[in-house]
Order: C-alpha cells, then structure tokens, then sequence
C-alpha cells in the first residue's frame, strides 16, 4: 500500500470508433491535490472517472482510497458509488429538469446532514435569488454553478469534475475557476479535472497526467510535464511572481507563484537578472530554454 489517498491500477478493454483499444492506467494523487487529466478525445479519460466513481466496472484492477477497498476484481470487490463519497460534476451538468435549483442541491445532501449546507451553498455561488427557479430557466453558468454546490452539497472527499467549464466563456470559465479554488481552501477536498485548457491546468492542478490510447504518458506537474513534452501543447503564456531564485550549473532553479499555486520553473541563465524574489514576470512557453522569452512588464 503506497502512502497515496488515492490509488488506481486498472485494466479495461474500451470500445471505441477505431474497435477496442486496450486501457491500462496506474496512477496515484496525495491528499488534498488536485489533478489534471488531460489528452485526445476518445483516449479513456471520462471512463477512468466513471470507473473511479464506480459508475463502470473495469474488466480487472484495484481502486484504494485511504485504507478503503473500492474495487478488487481478484475477490470480486466494488463499492456501490453512493458508499464512495465522491461528488461528481458533468459535463452536461446532469441536473434534474423538474427540480428547482434548491431540491436539486437538497437531493444531493445526504439523509441526517444538516440542511444549513445547502443555504450556505446557495450563497456561496451566489444562487440564492434562483433558489426556486427550474435548470431551464438559468443560463449554462448558472447551471454550472448549480451542479458545483450540489457535488460539494455531500461535503466529498474527492471531486471528479469532467471538463466542467469547456462549454462557458472565458469570464465565466475564470469565475467558477476562482470558486472552486476557494471551496478546494476551504473545505481541503482532493480533486481530479478532465480538461483539455492549458490555462486552466496551470491555474488549478498540483499535477497533471496526459493519457493517449489508454495509458498514462506523461505525469508530473504542469511545468514538468509540458517542458519534457512541448509537442503536447501550442504556445501559451503564464504569469507569475518570483518566489526564490537559486542557479544549479547551467540554468536557474525558480520558485514561483503562479495562479495562487507554487510552481518549480527550471530556465535559462540570461534570465538571472529578472528572476529576483518579488519581482512579476510573463513567459511564453513552450519551455525549451532556446525559446523561452520573457516579457518585461
């Protein structure tokens, strides 16, 4: 047993457009962390949600969280997904057409809970005013908003969000961002994301693991891994501040806070001078220290 919360080792014959692609996903995520699942359309991601929820029975592995057996094909062990205190958010949101936005979030509080929670939700995302309308009487980020208190309305240990926000604009997308990350603060949740958003990667993920034709490729931190791979990405850009400074041989060792999280940047000499802590920065990536660029503010 690994000192993880959480542990996937799974195997899975996935159907496919192309037939049957074979998926093989070993992976593990500390507590409190949030990672980003990302890569091609059709590669298994939304299946490893749905199996980690217990949605879908993989053909054969094991599923730990903490020291709880979720799945065990070898002794024909799966916890029914209502036992996994997960709250899981859609992509098409999922929420009940006939229920007003409060007897949504209130199917989703388990029996006993106290139903302050919903109230306290409902401020939270700024829902209260529409407390009693129906899914069909709000926008798609009022919706979305919806279907965030009503996953986080069974206070979870792990939030399964599958490309939550791809269908918002780029204000509303930042605006739900910046909620969630406040709820992750507060309520100290371990999250996985399915997002196809570099932006968005960068701005909430501890970690983020690349999956291709069923099987993780890449895993590390966003900077990690998009400076192994830049073929995984187009040029983008992320603002930071510097936190520390140290050169190692021939590049510089960086602690920076980017979009409120910590980062580990490894870059070129030549940017020595602007790399002092509590100096801003912008760089363009990808990360090979030849085209690196800085913009100066």
């Amino acid at each position: 047993m690994s000192d993880s919360l959480l542990d996937v080792h799974i195997k899975h014959s996935l159907q496919t457009v192309h037939g049957v692609m074979p998926m093989e996903i070993a992976l593990s995520l500390a507590k409190g962390q949030i990672l980003a699942i990302t890569g091609p359309s059709g590669a298994g991601k939304t299946t490893l949600l749905r199996q980690i929820a217990g949605l879908l029975t993989p053909e054969t592995g094991k599923i730990v969280f903490e020291k709880d057996v979720w799945l065990d094909s070898s002794k024909q062990t799966s916890l029914a997904p209502q036992l996994r205190n997960i709250g899981f958010v859609f992509q098409d949101y999922a929420l009940f057409p006939h229920l007003t936005v409060e007897e949504n979030l209130l199917f989703g509080l388990p029996k006993g809970c106290d139903r302050n929670i919903v109230d306290d939700l409902l401020t939270a995302t700024e829902l209260s005013n529409l407390a009693h309308r129906k899914p069909s009487q709000l926008s798609g980020g009022q919706q979305q908003r919806v279907a965030l208190a009503r996953a986080l309305v069974r206070k979870p240990h792990l939030m399964l969000l599958d490309e939550p926000f791809a269908a918002l604009d780029y204000d509303m997308r930042y605006h739900l961002q910046d909620m969630l990350l406040r709820f992750h603060r507060q309520h100290q949740f371990t999250m996985i994301i399915v997002t196809h958003d570099i932006g968005e990667i960068f701005r909430l993920a501890d970690q983020v693991a690349i999956i291709e034709n069923g099987k993780v490729i890449l895993q590390g931190t966003p900077t990690e891994v998009y400076a192994k791979d830049p073929s995984q990405t187009g040029d983008f850009v992320i603002f930071g501040e510097v936190l520390s400074c140290v050169r190692q041989a021939d590049q510089l060792l960086v602690s920076a806070l980017v979009e409120n999280k910590v980062r580990q940047l490894t870059l070129p000499l030549n940017l020595a001078s602007e790399m002092i802590p509590g100096n801003t920065f912008t760089l363009r990536y990808p990360m090979d220290s030849a085209r690196v660029m800085l913009i100066r503010h």
